[in-house]
Parts: C-alpha cells; structure tokens; sequence
C-alpha cells in the first residue's frame, strides 16, 4: 500500500492556529511577542469617551489585548476566523464574534475605537480589510494598528530568522502579503482616516532573555526611527466621512 506523504500547510493558512491553541497564554511561548505588541497597542487606546463605548478587535486571537484594556471602560468586541482563539477570548472578557477581516457582520459606525494588530499582514485584500476597519469606526472615532512592512528586511528578520529561532511556527507569515505603509496611509485615507505611522521594535533586553529561553514576559515594543520592519499606526476617522468600502 502507498502512503501519501505528509502535506506541510501553506503559507498564512488560519488553521494552523488551532494546532497553536495552547500557545496564545504562554509569555514565554512562541507568541511571546504577540504580547508585548498587545501592551503596546493598548498604549495608544485612551480612556473610554462615553459610557457604553466600544472598542473592536480585529483579529484578537487569544484576547491578549484584554488584561491591558481592563479600566478604560469599554465593551470589547473581537473578531477572528478561529474558533479556539475566539474560545480563549471570551475566557478573558471579550465578546466573540468569528468573522473574516474583509466583512465584518457589524454596523456601519458602532465602534468607538477599532484595533487592527498583526493582522493586516495577513489579509489577502487589504483595501477591503481596510475599508471594513474603517467602515465600522465612528466619525471621530480611534483607529488603531501595527503590522509588517513589506521590505526585504522584514522578510528577512519576521520569516528566514524568526523561524529558526525559539520555535517560532513555520509557515505563519506569508511575505506577499507584508504592507507597505504608504499604500496603507492611502488606503485609510480614502475611507477618512488620516494615519500617522511610525517604527517599533522589540526592546533588546526583553528580547535578548526570550531568545535565551530566560524571560517570562519581560520583553516590550519600543518607538524607533525605522519603519522597515514593524510599524505602528494610530489615525482619527474625519467627521462627516463615510467609508467607500460599505456593506
């Protein structure tokens, strides 16, 4: 009898994160710096503006954002593909709602703060990814990201290095997909949304101890002058804009 070989999953395929399921809450783990980014996003988020404000997670995964985001009162509602993540999510306070990033089942203008973190990367439409985040954003409302550009260098460091070291998962970015922040800026100021983007970059201490197997936690995301690699954006969705890219 002939075997058929083993299939290695493709590039950016969503299913690996069910076989990741258990690494979503380990600070040490191979999603280690999804947290210190998480810590980083939540920097940018300020209190919440009224009573009943709500903030959206677009691609919350496991609901890292959650622990940083408790006391600035806002209900918060995240959306992912995967059903696992979106299990530990609610474990920790967030509202599930699975849900592609290129059509979010929600109404136009609800949230009061829309969070975009390590996804747009991910996406393959950005412009209808986008049009959705900024979609569902209020006017005057917060936008929220952080992604990868779309460099050589990042391609180097966020795939041929990082998956040789500390059992970071093969297979999870595919470099295709990586953004260019000036095609982002554009895209987002179509549908209203002025962004204003700078670099970030792990802390070398912090990251230092996690490649020697040494930190639990302790790492952070620190500004930088470079956007080459990883970037932040934070952006106000004008008043009187309405999204081009409606539901």
């Amino acid at each position: 009898m002939r075997i058929a070989p083993r299939t290695t999953p493709s590039r950016n395929d969503p299913r690996q994160y069910d076989d990741l399921a258990g690494e979503w809450w380990r600070p040490d783990g191979a999603f280690a710096m999804l947290h210190w980014l998480a810590e980083a996003r939540a920097r940018l988020v300020p209190p919440a503006p009224r009573p009943g404000a709500v903030l959206v997670d677009v691609g919350c995964g496991g609901g890292l954002l959650a622990p940083h985001l408790r006391g600035k009162g806002y209900r918060h509602v995240g959306l992912d593909l995967t059903r696992s993540a979106l299990e530990q999510a609610a474990a920790h306070g967030v509202a599930p709602v699975g849900a592609d990033a290129g059509a979010l089942p929600l109404a136009d203008g609800c949230a009061d703060v829309v969070v975009a973190g390590e996804i747009l990367e991910h996406v393959p439409d950005l412009a209808a990814a986008v049009g959705e985040v900024c979609r569902v954003l209020r006017p005057g409302g917060l936008l929220v990201l952080d992604t990868l550009n779309s460099t050589a260098l990042s391609r180097l460091i966020a795939v041929t290095l990082a998956e040789r070291v500390r059992g970071v998962p093969r297979g999870l970015h595919d470099p295709a997909l990586f953004v260019d922040p000036r095609v982002l800026r554009q895209e987002c100021a179509r549908h209203g949304v002025t962004l204003l983007v700078r670099g970030v970059r792990p802390g070398v201490p912090g990251l230092a101890a996690w490649l020697a197997g040494i930190g639990r936690g302790a790492g952070r995301i620190v500004p930088t002058w470079s956007t080459a690699v990883l970037y932040q954006g934070r952006g106000v969705k004008q008043a009187g804009s309405e999204s081009q890219g409606g539901r």
